[in-house]
Order: structure tokens, then C-alpha cells, then sequence
């Protein structure tokens, strides 16, 4: 717990607590019994509440095996005519043997694969992914994506010479 939770028990929790204990005895009416019930019974609501948002607010961790799968430009961050073309242009597959097929669409046909191999490094608690691409490569490919998770899921971001940042996510 942090210093304003602990603060909070040892300065305001506890003594009230003490307090209420106190006057029942002493005066043996039923009040302060409900007071000590409804003091302990909103500490522990208010605790699984934060329990509860601090799960729900934490980021996925991801694993190697959240990367497998089908990724396309991820269309709802930047609308339009643009992202709509490069939806259309470009996708790429990551299989569960850490090979990735970088996809160039024209006309609705693949004109272009770019294959290469997968690793993933874990520097903190969450994976990260690294790309290890056959040459040549696509300019998006040119560099190792950016990982932005959220508590659902998770996005990257590639840095593009041609169009600097692309969005890529996971079918």
C-alpha cells in the first residue's frame, strides 16, 4: 500500500475503530456495533473497488505468443482516404514458428512478400518484439516497432521514412 493508505489506517481507521469499540462497551447500545460493521464492511468495499480499477487499468503483459497472428493498419486512429490505402496495401503475418510475411498488396493480390524471423526480448516485465528481416527490406520494416498496450490489447507502431508512423493491429 502506499503512504496516503497507510496513513489513512494508522491515523483515522484504527483510532475510530478504537473509539466505536470503546462506546459500545461502555454504553452497550446497538449503534456503535452497526458503526463498527459499516466502518469495516466500506473498508473492504472500498478495497476490492480499488483492487478491482487497478486490475482493470493495468496494461496486458504480453508473452511471445500474444505476437502470432494477422496484423493490418489499425484504421480508427487517423481516418481517411490515406489509411484506408495503406489498410488496403500492406499487412503481414507472424507465425508460430517466429516467421514474419511482410505483405504488399495491389489490386487485392500480394505483388511482394518480404519474409523474415521473429525474437522477442524481455527487458522488463512485458515482451517486446524484435524483427530480424531478410534483405532488402520494406522502409516499414526498417526498424523494430513500438509496443503500446492497453488492458484489452495492444498495438505497434512502426517508423516508416515514407509515411512516418504506421499503425499496425492484430486481426
Amino acid at each position: 500500500m502506499g503512504f496516503g493508505a497507510n496513513f489513512f489506517i494508522i491515523f483515522i481507521f484504527l483510532p475510530l475503530l478504537v473509539i466505536l469499540m470503546l462506546c459500545g462497551i461502555f454504553t452497550e447500545r446497538r449503534f456503535f456495533g452497526y458503526a463498527i460493521l459499516s466502518l469495516i464492511g466500506g473498508a473492504i468495499t472500498l478495497f476490492s473497488l480499488s483492487q478491482l480499477f487497478q486490475w482493470i487499468a493495468s496494461p496486458k503483459i504480453l508473452k511471445k505468443e500474444d505476437y502470432y497472428g494477422t496484423y493490418h493498419i489499425k484504421r480508427d486512429l487517423f481516418p481517411g482516404k490515406q489509411t484506408d490505402w495503406q489498410y488496403d496495401s500492406h499487412n503481414f503475418i507472424i507465425k508460430d514458428n517466429d516467421s514474419i510475411y511482410f505483405n504488399v498488396v495491389n489490386a487485392g493480390k500480394v505483388s511482394k512478400v518480404y519474409k523474415g524471423k521473429i525474437e522477442t526480448v524481455i527487458p522488463y516485465e512485458s515482451a517486446r518484439l524484435k524483427l530480424c528481416m531478410d534483405s532488402p527490406t520494406h522502409h516499414i520494416l526498417a526498424s523494430d516497432p513500438t509496443v503500446y498496450r492497453s488492458p484489452l490489447g495492444f498495438y505497434l507502431v512502426f517508423y516508416s521514412s515514407k509515411y512516418n508512423n504506421v499503425f499496425f493491429e492484430k486481426d
